[in-house]
């Protein structure tokens, strides 16, 4: 019994801080971690970020765990003044989380290592999800141009943007042989 109080004081301190091998995730090894990532868009949130987050930085860096570091930023959105975060591994940009009444409400996905139902991520091609447009999407208006917002098969909360060529007029619908080549370039999760 004694040992094993020795084994477990131990562990943690062998896992943390005593390997030279500084680019590990060293936090992966714990046992809670064992039984499947935490980084994935289901439909209560993405990871341990969801409505009832808080959004301020420590909320969102104790959901998202020490894999990402976060920046915070303003923009302004339909008259108002919007406050934003946005978390990066490593130098790219992996996550865009905005909210509302101060908490998160919607988060866009950019990481082609986070993924959704059916190994569903960044870079996936349209004709693996669907076979045509008509009743799963619509044209987005706005700042994107050449992009299609498609709801997930199933999901009130979970939306795919396709983007690619086009030499169409903003705003109208690309026909199903020209979105069969286009690709996922975000994963939105809205609360």
């Amino acid at each position: 019994m004694k040992s094993l109080r020795l084994l477990l004081c131990a562990l943690p301190l062998a896992l943390t801080g005593c390997s030279t091998l500084s680019s590990v995730n060293w936090s992966a090894a714990y046992p809670w971690n064992w039984f499947g990532s935490s980084d994935g868009v289901t439909e209560q949130g993405v990871g341990g970020l969801n409505g009832s987050t808080a959004l301020n930085e420590q909320a969102i860096s104790d959901a998202l765990g020490s894999s990402y570091r976060l920046r915070s930023g303003m923009k302004a959105h339909d008259g108002n003044i919007v406050h934003y975060f946005e978390a990066l591994r490593g130098d790219k940009l992996a996550l865009v989380i905005n909210g509302d009444s101060g908490t998160v409400s919607r988060i866009d996905v950019l990481d082609d290592s986070i993924e959704a139902a059916d190994d569903v991520k960044v870079g996936t091609p349209f004709n693996k999800i669907y076979d045509k447009a008509f009743g799963n999407c619509q044209a987005t208006e706005g700042d994107d141009s050449n992009v299609v917002e498609c709801k997930a098969k199933g999901s009130e909360h979970i939306s795919y943007q396709f983007s690619g060529e086009w030499q169409g007029p903003q705003g109208l619908m690309p026909p199903d042989d020209t979105l069969k080549n286009w690709t996922l370039k975000k994963i939105i999760w809205r609360r």
